[in-house]
């Protein structure tokens, strides 16, 4: 204690009075300096659908209606980072769900690691597509889809450098025996199998100022645990892509090839049940998919500034992928979609036409389009109107 506080009662309990206020001062000053630095986002959405495969939709002229409300949130203290997405679907769509959701740790501009539920690093970051429905990759688990582990990010100069360990698939029942839940957002395998022990690597390369371009290379392996059999059966995965941006011209590619190899389970009639595919769920539903392919996308869009009144951007687009299934008699899937991405200030409002061929979601086969699909199958189209506002 300072000398000239040694004096009287009161002027000791001034002193002290005195002491306290410069430490609380000092100790407000210093916690002001290291607040943590939070921002709140968001996005409401509905969304029209004209599908030709509804008796009912046409009739009716389609529908419109809720699709999803969101919160993001991400922060921020010192050199620790947060960020998180949390989606409200209707629960005939899988109900409310975390997108995505994990902490990590900046060592400097260089290096960073996360720690949570965290997209798994492969292909074209953060998707490939332009349009509302992604591309056919994001249906077989191969696109924006986020995994419960660790990820290492590198990035220096023109290279970006992933290394990721993916304990499993986000969770939502730890029970020894109980199947994947299909209320997520991304498409994961399920039923009586479930992604475990995962190990993705990504290496991208970019140049160019006015012509901006990027080559990359992703690899993916893991296992297929089967909660009947008990034991561990594989999975890998690897990609190429190539991405080029000249004025206003926006160019993707990408090519992958997957294969999955569950050991053999059992239906509930003690039955063997086929290896030729999985069973993967999303959005409150499964269906199958084959247990070997590769894709092809390609994806052109073209910007048109305006910036006039509330109307700043028109992009148009279109984005091609097929699934080539490497099991004889399956028959190959496509996609389509031509569109229109009208930009408002904060409103977003997307306008496709989708065209499928042995696509779950573009057309009235669900279980099998993915799988086996069917060798007459026809294209089918839905008009699809999507508007959202952003925050």
């Amino acid at each position: 204690m300072p000398q000239n506080c040694n004096f009287m009662n009161y002027k000791e309990r001034i002193c002290f009075a005195f002491i306290f206020l410069n430490l609380l001062l000092t100790t407000t000053i210093l916690v002001a300096q290291d607040k943590p630095e939070f921002e709140l986002g968001g996005a409401l959405r509905f969304n029209y659908n004209y599908s030709d495969w509804k008796t009912d939709s046409k009739k009716k002229g389609g529908d419109f209606g809720f699709d999803v409300f969101r919160l993001n949130l991400k922060g921020s203290y010192k050199k620790i980072i947060f960020a998180a997405e949390y989606r409200f679907y209707a629960k005939s769509s899988g109900g409310n769900m975390l997108k995505d959701g994990w902490f990590g740790y900046n060592f400097n501009e260089n290096h960073q690691i996360q720690v949570g539920l965290t997209q798994a690093p492969f292909g074209i970051l953060p998707a490939t597509a332009n349009n509302f429905f992604f591309n056919i990759n994001y249906y077989i688990g191969l696109e924006d889809d986020s995994d419960m582990g660790i990820k290492y990010k590198f990035q220096k100069n023109n290279w970006r450098f992933y290394a990721a360990f993916f304990k499993n698939s986000d969770l939502l029942d730890f029970g020894n025996k109980t199947e994947l839940s299909p209320d997520r957002y991304a498409y994961d395998v399920g039923g009586r199998d479930k992604e475990v022990n995962q190990g993705n690597i990504q290496v991208a390369y970019n140049w160019g100022n006015e012509f901006k371009q990027e080559v990359g290379a992703s690899g993916m392996i893991g296992g297929l645990y089967n909660i009947d059999t008990e034991e561990m059966g594989f999975r890998k995965a690897f990609a190429f892509h190539y991405t080029a941006n000249y004025k206003n011209w926006d160019l993707k590619a990408q090519y992958s090839s997957y294969s999955m190899s569950p050991k053999k389970g059992v239906d509930e009639n003690g039955n063997s049940l086929s290896r030729d595919f999985v069973s993967m769920g999303a959005y409150g539903a499964n269906y199958n998919v084959a247990s070997k392919g590769e894709t092809f996308l390609i994806s052109l869009a073209y910007d048109i500034p305006i910036n006039k009144g509330i109307l700043d951007n028109i992009r148009i687009y279109n984005d091609f992928s097929m699934l080539h299934k490497r099991i004889e008699g399956y028959n190959n899937s496509y996609q389509n979609v031509s569109g229109v991405l009208v930009t408002t200030g904060p409103i977003y409002t997307y306008i496709d036409y989708a065209l499928g061929k042995n696509h779950a979601w573009l057309g009235n086969e669900w279980n099998e389009s993915f799988a086996s699909g069917d060798p007459s199958g026809k294209w089918n189209a839905r008009f699809n109107i999507n508007m959202g506002y952003y925050f």
